[in-house]
């Protein structure tokens, strides 16, 4: 019979594995101690558990801050992997500057309460930096009239570009009511367009190419939801509001990284 201090030893090693999430390791070892040896440890470790339940929140947080750090370090690989696609895709729209030192990169959805919102933010952020590339990305999770109204503001990239597409856009996407065809079909006629044009245009393939290939990217970066950015090598995820976004982009610029330090 081993001495209660070897057990314990045993018992704390084993506590140990426990919380740094090596479960592979921990049934090794168990596997290798005689059964009787095996329920010691156990009764230890489960009166040391009820005794020290904080422990158990502790781990609960330690494996969260592992599992958001894996996600955010393959989440930056993705953004390596797939920059061209990224930032520099013919499928896309780029605004502010179109040649500007740092880039912003909007997942959106015309239907996405948040969006509405951030659009302003967006705004903002182009009139105070005119260094400021923004490209935006068709991401319609949101339903149906979500795709309609993203396959119809494809489409009208044939006819606007630049400062005249990011005012249909703004327009559009803080207007009244759910987007869907007939209602992205309304905005883009206040644009003045050619509408038959625009009509033929929305069946045409590279329309379709282009939300898919959009869809895909969103897809590697594991994006859950609109809006999501890319800046720099970093996805960010939600609404973060102005100062977030300026900060982010100024760390751009300083450090070449979202986040310096």
């Amino acid at each position: 019979m081993l001495k209660f201090s070897a057990i314990l030893h045993r018992a704390s090693l084993l506590l140990g594995l426990i919380l740094f999430g090596l479960g592979l390791s921990v049934s090794s070892s168990l596997a290798q101690i005689p059964a009787g040896q095996k329920s010691e440890i156990e009764s230890i470790v489960k009166d040391y558990l009820l005794n020290n339940p904080e422990i158990l929140r502790d781990a609960l947080t330690e494996l969260d801050r592992r599992e958001k750090l894996a996600a955010e370090a393959a989440r930056r690989k993705a953004v390596t992997d797939l920059a061209p696609q990224i930032f520099n895709s013919n499928n896309q729209v780029v605004v502010g500057n179109p040649k500007g030192k740092v880039t912003l990169v909007e997942f959106f959805d015309y239907n996405c309460t948040y969006c509405k919102r951030t659009v302003d933010d967006i705004q903002a952020l182009m009139k105070a930096d005119p260094d400021l590339r923004v490209v935006l990305k068709e991401f319609p999770v949101l339903g149906p009239g979500s795709v309609e109204a993203a396959q119809v503001a494809t489409a009208l990239r044939n006819q606007l570009s630049g400062d005249k597409y990011w005012a249909f856009h703004r327009r559009f996407l803080t207007s009244r009511g759910p987007a869907n065809k007939a209602a992205a079909l309304a905005a883009a006629k206040e644009t003045g367009i050619d509408m038959d044009r625009l009509n033929k245009d929305i069946d045409r393939p590279d329309v379709r190419a282009s939300i898919e290939e959009s869809m895909k990217i969103a897809d590697s970066l594991s994006l859950t939801g609109t809006p999501s950015f890319v800046i720099g090598d970093e996805v960010i995820v939600g609404a973060v509001g102005l100062d977030e976004l300026k900060a982010r982009i100024g760390n751009v610029r300083k450090c070449g990284h979202a986040t310096c330090g």
